[in-house]
């Protein structure tokens, strides 16, 4: 089966958590945007104009915060599997999904506006 060239996408999520390999990361906290790109046939809701034949994108930010809020990780890239775990496992139709973290505060010596993952999982993916 190829994949649906149809997505619905969420930008930059604004949440406030405590990721980060260093224990000040951890006390402090710091803000971090999670973007998320799911890819699903959208031509049954597109037809019927039915929010039952869709993902709700409230649904997938939904999600996105409540991990990112309410668990800890030391490297973004954990929280990112997380949230496209979670996300598969809900809602059957998504076929793939593209998880951005972009965390502009990082700890880093240097001037930048910050540092980001992405990291895209299909259906059918063994972890």
């Amino acid at each position: 089966m190829s994949m649906p060239a149809d997505s619905i996408g969420v930008a930059r999520i604004a949440v406030f958590g405590r990721h980060g390999v260093l224990p000040e990361e951890a006390v402090l906290g710091q803000r971090f945007y999670i973007s998320l790109d799911a890819r699903l046939d959208l031509a049954p809701a597109g037809r019927s104009d039915d929010v039952a034949h869709t993902v709700s994108y409230a649904d997938l930010t939904q999600i996105a915060v409540e991990i990112a809020t309410e668990r800890r990780f030391n490297l973004i890239e954990a929280l990112a599997e997380a949230i496209a775990s979670t996300i598969l496992e809900r809602f059957a139709p998504v076929e793939a999904i593209t998880v951005r973290i972009d965390k502009p505060s990082a700890p880093v010596p240097a001037i930048l506006d910050g540092v980001s993952v992405a990291i895209t999982r299909h259906r059918g993916d063994r972890a």
